[in-house]
C-alpha cells in the first residue's frame, strides 16, 4: 500500500500539483472562494471566459436550477484581457505561494485562461496578449451556447474550430493551447481532430449543453436569450460517454481535460479511469464551495487504499 501516492500530472507541458482543475464562469479569479477554501491546493484555475474587450455579459435572469442541473446565461460577463492582465492575474500567481501547497512544497494552481471572441480577428488579438502575460496555458473556448456571436458557433463544424484554433495556435506562440469542446457538435470527434490537426495540444469536454426553461406563472422563456446551457449531474453519463470515446479514438492522441457533473471523488475518478489526464469541476463548487478539496482528498485516499502509486496510472485500466 503506497502510502503518499503522486497526484501530480502533466497537461502540455504544464506541471499540475494533482488533477483538480476549477472550471471557467465557475470560480472568478480564485478572490471569491479564497475566504471559504484554500484556493492553493487546487490543481489549476481556468479564469472566468476573457475577451479583448470588456463585455456587460447577458441582461435578464442568469441562473436557473433544474432537478439535478443548472441552467446558465451569464453571457461571458468579463473586464477585458488587457485588464484581466492588470488587475487579476497578479493574483493568481500568488497563489503558489500561500496555503497549503506552499508549506508542503507544492506549486500552487496552475493558470489557465479561458478565451472567447465573437471573430478570429478578436481570438487572435486576445491569444496575443495572454501569450505575453504569465498565464500557464490558454483555454480556447469555441462552446459557450450563451452568447449570439462566435462562441458555440466555432465549435460545431470542424471547419469554423479549424479556423480558429489554427491563428490562435500561432498567436500562442510560447503558451500550450487546449481547445474547449461543444456537446452540441453533430460530430465531436470530427471537431476535436481539427482542432488537434490546427495546432490544439490538449483538449477539454465537455461545455454545458444547450437546453432552456419556460417561465410557466409569465408563460414565457426564462432567459431572454432562450437558450442557456446546461450543467451539473444530469449531464456526467453524457459527458463520460464522450469523454471516453475521445480518449480510445483520437489520433494523434493528445491529453484530455473531462468535465461535466463532477460533483464528488467518484465522479472525477470516473473520469480519469476513462482516460482524462485531469478533471475540471464547475457546479458542484456552487452548491458545495469545498466539493474541490474533498475531491483531492477523494483521489488520494482511493490511491491509497488500491496500493496505486500514480493518478496516471488509473486510465491504464
Amino acid at each position: 500500500m503506497n502510502e503518499h501516492p503522486s497526484l501530480s500530472v502533466t497537461i502540455a507541458g504544464v506541471h499540475l500539483q494533482n488533477p483538480v482543475i476549477a472550471a471557467s464562469g465557475t470560480f472568478g479569479y480564485g478572490r471569491e472562494y479564497a475566504e471559504i477554501i484554500d484556493v492553493s491546493r487546487l490543481g489549476g484555475i481556468c479564469t472566468k471566459g476573457l475577451t479583448l474587450n470588456p463585455r456587460p455579459g447577458n441582461t435578464g435572469i442568469r441562473i436557473w436550477e433544474t432537478p439535478a442541473g443548472l441552467l446558465n446565461s451569464i453571457g461571458l460577463e468579463n473586464p477585458g484581457i488587457p485588464a484581466f492582465i492588470e488587475n487579476e492575474l497578479p493574483y493568481l500567481r500568488k497563489l503558489a505561494s500561500r496555503g497549503n501547497a506552499a508549506s508542503a512544497g507544492g506549486a500552487g494552481p496552475a493558470v489557465i485562461a479561458n478565451l472567447s471572441g465573437s471573430s478570429i480577428e478578436e481570438y487572435t488579438e486576445g491569444a496575443a496578449l495572454l501569450n505575453e502575460s504569465s498565464v500557464d496555458m490558454v483555454e480556447l473556448n469555441i462552446s459557450c451556447p450563451n452568447v449570439k456571436a462566435g462562441g458555440m458557433t466555432f465549435g460545431l463544424d470542424p471547419e469554423m474550430a479549424a479556423s480558429v484554433t489554427a491563428p490562435v495556435r500561432r498567436a500562442l506562440s510560447s503558451k500550450p493551447l487546449m481547445a474547449k469542446l461543444s456537446p452540441n457538435a453533430p460530430d465531436i470527434a470530427a471537431v476535436a481532430r481539427a482542432c488537434v490537426n490546427a495546432g490544439a495540444d490538449a483538449l477539454s469536454l465537455v461545455n454545458t449543453f444547450k437546453a432552456m426553461a419556460i417561465d410557466i406563472q409569465n408563460r414565457r422563456p426564462v432567459f431572454d436569450n432562450i437558450s442557456a446551457g446546461l450543467s451539473g449531474p444530469a449531464i456526467k453519463p453524457i459527458a463520460l460517454r464522450m469523454v471516453w470515446e475521445l480518449c480510445r479514438g483520437l489520433n494523434p492522441a493528445v491529453p484530455i481535460v473531462g468535465l461535466g457533473g463532477i460533483a464528488c471523488a467518484d465522479d472525477a475518478l470516473e473520469f480519469l479511469m476513462a482516460g482524462a489526464t485531469a478533471v475540471q469541476v464547475g457546479s458542484a463548487t456552487f452548491a458545495h464551495p469545498p466539493a474541490m478539496i474533498e475531491i483531492i482528498e477523494g483521489i488520494e485516499s482511493y490511491l491509497h487504499c488500491h496500493g496505486i502509486a500514480a493518478v496516471g496510472e488509473l486510465g491504464n485500466s
